[in-house]
């Protein structure tokens, strides 16, 4: 049941046109997804679990979500273990969408030294974008745009070489 309504999801999936180089619009949906505060660079976590809350902690700042959230996400990757390392050196923390969160949205934190998440494959990580949706469906696209965005290798070193939480939001 579940790979049927994946597939029927996929089928009805339109990837947004603005997608070249220079294109102001091309990650409008992305940047619109972060609110005020929910950007830091150069931090420091002491573990997985403290950069997940620092992700957290952002989307808290940025009225996304209740506090209780943050502890969610942490729980989820301690019973579910580091499958929310998605690509190499790239966390996507998240939990499940309940009345703790007020607007889907996003944060993302660069850590300034790599933290090992357990994930032999991705580790170590230095991306780690906190999530969040009011829903199980009205997100995918902004997905989308997160997989696409990621899968561009100048996109993802301008991330890691942001001076600050401005620069970063600018390349958005």
């Amino acid at each position: 049941n579940q790979s049927m309504i994946a597939k029927s999801s996929l089928k009805s999936f339109k990837r947004p046109t603005l997608r070249q180089p220079g294109d102001k619009l091309r990650f409008a949906n992305l940047a619109a997804a972060f609110g005020e505060n929910s950007i830091q660079v150069g931090a420091l976590a002491l573990d997985r679990s403290h950069a997940v809350r620092l992700a957290g902690d952002l989307l808290v700042a940025s009225g996304r979500v209740h506090p209780d959230y943050t502890q969610e996400m942490i729980d989820v990757l301690d019973s579910h273990g580091p499958y929310i390392v998605i690509a190499p050196g790239i966390a996507l923390a998240h939990s499940k969408p309940s009345n703790l969160v007020l607007e889907t949205g996003m944060s993302l934190v660069v850590l300034a030294e790599p933290i090992e998440f357990g994930n032999k494959a991705n580790d170590p990580v230095r991306l780690v974008f906190g999530f969040c949706a009011v829903d199980h469906d009205s997100h995918l696209g902004l997905l989308q745009d997160l997989a696409i965005a990621l899968s561009e290798e100048s996109f993802v070193n301008s991330l890691l070489n942001a001076r600050d939480s401005e620069h970063l939001r600018g390349l958005l």
